[in-house]
């Protein structure tokens, strides 16, 4: 890539080539700006509703500096600056542009003062762990209440200063107004002031008329810094005097070194020594897997030196590990009588007396994450004991309680410092990328950073669950469905952190199968065994993702069968409106909600199925190999329905356009809704079109993005997002739109050829 500068040179001189990354490129035409030749600019048009604010205010200081910090998320400056403290980790989400407006919003700030300051990982700070799509939804009245509590006090110490009543006085865009005298007092004018008073319990909050940031699109706050490639990644923390290593790993999870040669490794320039790594024992939790560190003085070097390393391995106990032999196993206890989670009515009865029954067995791959940022980690374990370290960590306390068991410290001795993520999706909660770095700079005495290649990422990832799903229903004379039977057979989370794991937990069943909103009087829930011989856990939407995939195209079977519509069958399927609070134990709900607070509405979940085919055109005449299908779930407390429109020809699927309605209750950004949503749609089809991952001698067989893609621009539809406006609390945002893509694409290719899709990813011989 090239830069060229405002002279051109000589044609009779050779021109300088300046090897470039993408990163400089972008940081040296954002500094040239206005005086070089520009290759591409921002063209777009402002949302009537948008936020706009007036230009930044550069801070005068930090946080430290802070007069007064009323509780630990806001400190604000004499000079009137006002720091926010995000307790949660940014990786594209846009926590970032979600928590500090909530709280400015009921401090009555004004947003060219708000500078955010990224929290590092302490348990002062309450759970950091950012997943299970939750910032927003467990936390929004808590940060509305910091806000407020804040702006109470500078109005006592406003009427304190005039000698006035506090009725008198009203706080509004960073200052506080005596209404009767018209005199103010700028917030940073009354920092002293405010940090000598009590700090209120119960502060009032604003209405929701009354809010100005909330609700309203907002850019976000990392923007001018990530497309100027200013914004520091995990991949870009440095230190002085830091060194860089890569690990070589054994190719099955359990296996260790059993002879190793590092002549070659050592013989390429930079590289200075090869430090063994300890196996972890099985099974591995967060620690870090094991191998041979290559350190050196830049990352290629260490990356060539782990190349010439020589090693043997031996296997271990997952050396004969084999994906269609596992999914053999698995589809004999899916199809056997499992565990029983959950009956209703007589299903055996019924399901003799119907007039048709149905059978479907689903399959769902082993998924990876496959964020564009691999994982990589920074650490120094000092001579004190003490270490620090630099990570982009979607959890940091784990960070800190897994590497101080690590080095057998006490937890207050681990600092960790949180990057932004480029991309997390649930990977980057599990630090074992963490702590190779931090063994690794215990035995060369020095900060290390560690790099994982996209290889390692594949190939180590600690991976979505297989699945394989039975399914049988009962239909009576008139289509309706009467009976339905459902065994679900995945290896367990649970596994990865316990011994002897063979189902699933009670959480992982609450993610879309015991939470079955279908309103059929004789249901039976079944769970089948399935050992896990690779690291399991947590990828966007979890087990969400298998169990909405079979809920909805097994719906579009039954319409099918019984030759009615499928968004009419579906809203059949989910019955009237009504509340399902019953399917929990006690008061709290699949993803710990008080469920007097977020009830699961069956009446919700039938308006976005709704909203989604009205403005897809559901119904309308399409053009001979297209149609519509159509999928709902209910997940992290929200409601999404999707209508993808696709077309079939020569044995080739498109998709032209998707329709997403989302009922999320309370929002605070509708930008990063849609662009969740939209996002979600994206992971959605990479993993209904490509997502697969095989294993093969106990070894992942995927590497890269040649035999992983990821969904291509070109394979990108149309994506239509209808937020549904209501007054109820937040529900998540992030997750609850990848369930109802893959059924929803399924669901139209059925009513296209016929044929129903019982397996992800979809293969062209499903089609022709």
């Amino acid at each position: 890539m090239f830069l060229f500068e405002q002279e051109l040179p000589d044609t009779s001189e050779r021109p300088t080539i300046v090897n470039m990354s993408r990163r400089d490129f972008l940081k040296r035409t954002a500094l040239a700006a206005g005086s070089t030749f520009v290759l591409g600019a921002f063209i777009g048009c402002r949302s009537k509703t948008e936020f706009v604010p007036e230009t930044k205010i550069p801070a005068q200081g930090t946080m430290a500096d802070a007069a007064f910090q009323p509780n630990l998320l806001i400190g604000i400056s004499d000079a009137g600056d006002v720091f926010i403290v995000c307790t949660r980790s940014e990786m594209g989400q846009g926590i970032r542009t979600g928590m500090p407006p909530v709280i400015a919003d009921e401090l009555e700030a004004s947003w060219n003062r708000v500078h955010v300051v990224q929290a590092d990982g302490d348990p002062k700070y309450g759970d950091q762990n950012t997943d299970g799509s939750r910032s927003v939804r467990k936390h929004f009245d808590e940060w509305r209440k910091a806000g407020a509590t804040a702006r109470a006090m500078f109005v006592t110490a406003a009427a304190q200063t005039w000698g006035v009543a506090e009725s008198e006085c009203v706080a509004e865009n960073h200052v506080v107004k005596h209404m009767a005298t018209g005199r103010e007092l700028g917030y940073g004018e009354l920092a002293a002031t405010a940090a000598t008073l009590e700090v209120p319990e119960n502060p009032t909050l604003k209405s929701r008329d009354q809010w100005r940031y909330i609700t309203k699109p907002m850019r976000g706050v990392d923007n001018r810094d990530i497309v100027t490639g200013t914004a520091v990644f995990g991949i870009d923390a440095q230190l002085p005097g830091m060194l860089y290593a890569s690990v070589e790993r054994c190719p099955v999870i359990g296996g260790k070194v059993k002879t190793y040669d590092t002549k070659s490794a050592l013989a390429i320039p930079g590289v200075r020594q090869v430090i063994p790594i300890p196996a972890a024992t099985l099974p591995p939790a967060f620690n870090a897997l094991g191998g041979l560190a290559v350190v050196a003085e830049n990352t290629w070097a260490a990356f060539k030196g782990r190349e010439a390393l020589e090693v043997e391995w031996h296997l271990g106990p997952n050396a004969t590990h084999n994906s269609e032999v596992y999914r053999n196993e698995m589809e004999k206890s899916a199809t056997s009588p499992g565990r029983e989670i959950r009956t209703v009515g007589d299903v055996t009865r019924a399901m003799n007396e119907a007039a048709k029954t149905v059978e479907a067995v689903y399959h769902v791959p082993m998924l990876a994450h496959a964020p564009m940022e691999p994982p990589s980690a920074l650490a120094w374990v000092k001579k004190d004991g003490t270490c620090e370290i630099w990570t982009p960590s979607q959890d940091p306390q784990a960070v800190r309680t897994t590497v101080a068991e690590t080095l057998g410290v006490e937890v207050e001795k681990i600092t960790v410092h949180v990057t932004l993520l480029g991309g997390g999706f649930g990977r980057k909660s599990k630090p074992d990328y963490v702590v190779e770095a931090v063994l690794i700079s215990k035995a060369v005495g020095a900060p290390v950073k560690v790099t994982w290649t996209r290889e390692d990422e594949i190939r180590f990832d600690y991976f979505h669950a297989p699945s394989v799903q039975y399914l049988q229903a009962g239909l009576d004379a008139q289509g309706k469905t009467t009976a339905w039977v459902h065994r679900t057979t995945f290896p367990s989370i649970s596994s990865t952190f316990r011994t002897n794991v063979d189902h699933a937990s009670s959480g992982e069943l609450g993610l879309g199968f015991t939470t079955n909103p279908y309103n059929i009087p004789n249901m039976r829930l079944e769970n089948g065994a399935a050992e896990a011989h690779v690291r399991i856990g947590w990828l966007r939407s979890v087990c969400n993702i298998q169990h909405g995939f079979t809920l909805n195209a097994f719906a579009g079977e039954l319409a099918q069968a019984a030759g009615r519509d499928q968004k009419d069958y579906l809203l059949e399927l989910i019955g009237p409106p009504r509340n399902l609070n019953s399917l929990f134990e006690g008061d709290k709900g699949a993803y710990g909600e008080d469920l007097s607070r977020h009830p699961y509405e069956t009446g919700r979940l039938r308006h976005v199925v709704e909203l989604a085919a009205e403005k897809a055109g559901w119904g309308k005449d399409r053009p001979k190999g297209h149609a519509l299908g159509i999928a709902a779930h209910f997940s992290f407390v929200s409601y999404v329905a999707h209508v993808v429109h696709a077309s079939v020809k020569d044995g080739k699927v498109r998709v032209h356009r998707v329709d997403c309605a989302v009922d999320c209750g309370t929002y605070v950004n509708p930008d990063r809704v849609k662009a969740q949503m939209e996002g979600s749609v994206v992971f959605g089809l990479t993993l209904a079109l490509h997502g697969k991952i095989t294993v093969s001698s106990g070894a992942v067989e995927q590497s890269n993005f040649h035999d992983y893609p990821l969904l291509r621009i070109n394979e990108t539809p149309e994506i239509h997002v209808h937020i549904v406006e209501n007054q109820s609390p937040p529900g998540g945002v992030g997750e609850p739109g990848v369930p109802p893509v893959a059924p929803a694409l399924t669901n139209a290719i059925l009513r296209i050829t016929g044929k129903p899709i019982r397996e992800l990813p979809i293969r062209l011989s499903e089609l022709s």
